[in-house]
């Protein structure tokens, strides 16, 4: 990383990424934790006293919904606000991919999620990463998400674990239970050299060339590591963007496809690659050691009314 006082112009750029950063911070404010454990006894939640109160989150809703909704696939809304209405499953299993965390039933997005994931993980071997541990994507309507995420609402995000698949079937208790590798150093300054590869980068790598990822969010540290290692060939990196956790898995977020007029697509980044300014400020004291904060009060997050209108209609779709 190059630390260098601002030329004439990039005070301004800095000013524009520093918003950017802080637009995306209450576009989607919540980091799930992949490594939360499954189960392997999943249970029904129990039916709603009041599931037509306009109160009731919208969460509460569309977590009851197993199926997709029988509807042309589209995608409605922003990655953070909105729903999926014919989505598709993701096999749990492929010749390079495994699905991790099955009790989920987060395996769900709008066909070109699938496609990429299917292309990704056919491409792997050939990067040194052996097949892909495939992490949430969405629910079978896509929308709010009673645990975890803020994001994965509209079918077009997913986690990657940054371990590579085994080269056998894991167990149903291994897809539930087993911990993705840890990345990042203990000190937060740099990916962990013990356990950082050039595959790595390679898979990564391979994702942002992608025509359809608009986004793939990592760990500042993981971003330090792909500036420092990604050589001469650097106009991918421009799509890596650092943010808070993202220690064990990368998350890809495709583009608005074609077919979904409703689909509000994702802020557009700086045109560098985003290896000077822009990565320094993640290793800011601020950043790196916050101020304690009294904890927040669980939010009971958006309503029906606060989504589109369109996601009654995939709410309610046989």
């Amino acid at each position: 990383m190059t630390t260098i006082e601002a030329p004439k112009g990039a005070a301004r750029r800095n000013t524009v990424w520093r918003a950017a950063v802080l637009l995306a911070a209450v576009l989607a404010p919540q980091v799930a934790s992949a490594q939360d454990k499954g189960t392997l006894n999943p249970q029904p939640l129990p039916p709603l006293t009041k599931p037509d109160d306009p109160a009731t989150p919208a969460k509460e809703l569309f977590g009851r919904k197993t199926a997709p909704a029988s509807l042309q696939a589209r995608t409605i809304g922003f990655y953070s606000k909105g729903c999926l209405a014919g989505a598709v499953a993701l096999p749990i299993n492929g010749a390079t991919w495994q699905v991790m965390r099955l009790s989920r039933n987060r395996n769900w997005g709008h066909p070109n999620l699938v496609q990429f994931l299917e292309r990704l993980a056919a491409q792997a071997p050939k990067t040194g990463w052996h097949g892909l541990l495939v992490g949430d994507m969405s629910q079978p309507r896509g929308g709010p998400m009673l645990t975890g995420h803020a994001s994965h609402q509209v079918g077009l995000d997913a986690d990657i674990w940054l371990t590579p698949m085994p080269n056998r079937e894991l167990t149903r208790e291994e897809r539930e239970e087993m911990s993705a590798t840890m990345i990042v150093a203990e000190d937060r300054l740099d990916v962990d050299p013990q356990v950082w590869t050039p595959a790595h980068l390679a898979v990564i790598r391979a994702a942002a060339k992608d025509p359809q990822v608009a986004r793939i969010f990592v760990n500042a540290a993981i971003k330090k590591a792909l500036c420092r290692d990604a050589g001469s060939d650097r106009h991918w990196l421009g799509k890596v963007q650092p943010w808070w956790g993202h220690d064990f898995h990368f998350h890809v977020r495709l583009v608005c496809p074609s077919d979904s007029a409703e689909c509000k697509p994702q802020p557009a980044r700086p045109a560098d690659d985003g290896c000077d300014q822009e990565l320094a400020y993640w290793f800011t004291d601020a950043v790196l050691h916050p101020r304690p904060s009294p904890p927040a009060k669980p939010k009971p997050g958006p309503r029906m009314a606060d989504l589109p209108a369109a996601c009654r209609q995939v709410l309610l779709a046989p």
